[in-house]
């Protein structure tokens, strides 16, 4: 099919003022200026309506609690061992819970989810779509990054079962041991691959999960409110050669300057909700826009969902732009960026063609308050 007559926010390029979008197989085809050629296609006329890319979350925990449900439907964190880098996101994820289908209709057609914050390694992060019936079909990229969490989250959890971590440096510790243990297990088997008269390490789950990351290929996804535990995230990235994304980041405003030159990429927010522990008492909806004007530049908006409704993320772009970042960064926050950042940007996050045919069609400013799309595409296929 062929959508018309739209202004298209492609996220890669300057605007289209009157654009097209021609949809095959369930992958852009083709984008550019009005007119379009006529091959015969179904037409959609946009009506000057602002077509965007699926709007794309970088950190949420869907499907891993469930809407309406206690103890049943949390899947969130396994707090029986501060360790469990062999967990993976989409073995707990329910996609029949109807916040996908919520969050689907508001136009966002990817995100991230996997465990909480209660471990210091709490398990493997997965992209998925919001549409789909089962897990095999709505996968993007798993897993797409490790979660690992600093800060009061491991203290809280762990202090009322006199285990440790009760202190932040025990959280550390366990992060560090872990990894020192994954290296030397890695360090063993090519050993033994290159020499018959050793044996290779028994199996280790744990180990085994780790590997990608000691090696660079998967990237850690460091849960991280204040700035001491930002730094020490930074700390054990650097002593074991790690990729790292800053989740939450809510005091790195305070230090801008030193996000920049650093060149940290920050997944900001939850944006919209009240200061409930005490390592959020600088949280404030401007976060994004002052980084931005430090210069940094890898920016992306989370709603941490269910902290915020998955269906409020535009939402929260909005409130971004009210405090000062420019509005098309805040498109990119909810789109390219997070794509970019979770390195699944070569299917999501913008429209350029051979991307998948996740769109979002408003006839109103989509980061306001009144808007809800017109139309939403998944994969080129209406569902809204």
């Amino acid at each position: 099919m062929v959508i018309r007559n739209a202004k298209i926010y492609t996220m890669e390029g300057p605007c289209i003022e009157c654009g097209f979008i021609q949809i095959r197989d369930g992958r852009i085809a083709d984008v550019g200026a009005m007119p379009a050629q006529d091959n015969g296609e179904e037409t959609l006329d946009a009506q000057g309506g602002i077509l965007l890319p699926g709007f794309v979350d970088a950190h949420t925990h869907m499907g891993m609690w469930e809407d309406g449900l206690g103890f049943e439907g949390d899947d969130g964190n396994e707090d029986t061992d501060p360790s469990t880098p062999q967990l993976r996101a989409i073995d707990a994820v329910n996609p029949l819970d109807h916040c996908f289908q919520e969050a689907l209709e508001a136009g966002v057609t990817t995100v991230i989810t996997g465990p909480g914050s209660a471990n210091p390694i709490g398990g493997q992060l997965c992209a998925i779509k919001t549409y789909g019936r089962r897990m095999e079909e709505m996968i993007v990229k798993a897993p797409v990054a490790m979660k690992m969490a600093l800060g009061e989250n491991p203290k809280t959890t762990y202090h009322g079962k006199s285990q440790a971590p009760v202190t932040r440096m025990a959280t550390a510790a366990i992060i560090r041991e872990q990894l020192s243990h994954t290296l030397r297990y890695y360090q063993d088997k090519l050993r033994s691959q290159e020499d018959e008269e050793m044996d290779e390490p028994d199996y280790d789950a744990k180990c085994e999960a780790l590997l990608p990351v000691i090696r660079g290929e998967l990237p850690v996804h460091f849960h991280a409110h204040r700035l001491d535990d930002i730094h020490t995230a930074q700390r054990i990235a650097e002593e074991f050669d790690l990729d790292y994304v800053i989740v939450h980041g809510t005091q790195a405003h305070l230090q801008a300057d030193l996000m920049a030159e650093d060149g940290v990429r920050i997944l900001c927010g939850p944006l919209l909700c009240d200061r409930s522990k005490p390592e959020l008492r600088d949280l404030t909806p401007a976060n994004p826009a002052l980084l931005k004007q430090a210069g940094v530049d890898r920016i992306a908006i989370i709603t941490d969902h269910p902290v915020i409704p998955e269906q409020y993320l535009p939402l929260c772009a909005g409130l971004a732009v009210r405090e000062g970042l420019p509005y098309e960064d805040a498109l990119k926050a909810i789109t390219i960026n997070p794509a970019v950042i979770c390195g699944i940007s070569d299917r999501v996050g913008s429209i350029a063609p051979g991307k998948d045919a996740d769109l979002v069609l408003f006839h109103e400013d989509p980061l306001t308050v009144a808007a809800k799309p017109s139309a939403v595409f998944a994969e080129g296929r209406r569902v809204r």
